[in-house]
């Protein structure tokens, strides 16, 4: 599938469909935000949305379960994937080009590079999940790649890999500005995730509890 228009929204699973369309726009002069996700889209990947329309005259977002990320026993498979519903809500959110490959597009038979960003990378959520951030530096660097884009927008939610991205666009010199963009989180201070959907009710009545005291602090309007 090359190209679906909608009322507000297209979709391109393939790279040369998502750079026609990029190109077309640079030929207007038009500036490029791109918002990467792995989809099950929630409010705080519709605030980065928002900052994008900010900052860009056209937003592009990425939907891509990346499984270099993900470890041998971690939740690949189960990952939430609700591609029609994120869908609807990044059309509602006015986002201009949904990219949305598949695994065979981002690492077609006899793909063999690796990013990887020494020292940030093997410490912290690193250091318990190996190969993690170097599978996040791969997919970062393609779509960044791919999209060519003016800036790229990411959660402080996820600091650590944040700090990665930095790293890595600034040591292979790829001219795209990297945005962090506060963490929004639910009415009791829990950082809102995909993940969540996960917990059982006890453990969500027990999640918040588990929070330093300056993110409990903080009304859900805020972001930390």
């Amino acid at each position: 599938m090359s190209i679906a228009d909608t009322d507000s929204t297209v979709i391109v699973r393939d790279i040369d469909a998502l750079r026609r369309r990029i190109g077309a726009w640079r030929r207007e002069h038009k500036s490029v935000a791109l918002v990467p996700t792995m989809g099950a889209l929630h409010k705080g990947h519709v605030t980065l949305m928002a900052r994008a329309q900010q900052m860009a005259d056209r937003v592009v977002a990425t939907i891509f379960v990346n499984p270099k990320q993900f470890g041998p026993k971690e939740d690949l498979a189960a990952y939430p994937r609700q591609e029609s519903a994120d869908f609807q809500m990044l059309s509602a959110a006015g986002v201009h080009l949904l990219f949305a490959p598949d695994v065979a597009t981002m690492y077609p038979m006899g793909y063999a590079t690796t990013v990887s960003v020494a020292g940030v990378s093997n410490v912290l959520e690193g250091a318990h999940r190996a190969g993690h951030f170097d599978g996040v530096a791969t997919v970062v660097t393609k779509l960044l790649l791919q999209a060519g884009p003016d800036l790229a927008l990411f959660g402080e939610k996820d600091y650590q890999q944040l700090l990665v991205i930095k790293r890595l666009t600034a040591d292979l010199n790829i001219p795209t500005e990297i945005i962090g963009v506060p963490t929004v989180r639910e009415a009791d201070g829990l950082a809102m995730s995909s993940r969540n959907a996960y917990l059982t009710a006890a453990e969500r009545a027990k999640a918040p509890r588990s929070m330093p005291p300056s993110a409990k602090q903080r009304r859900p309007s805020q972001q930390a």
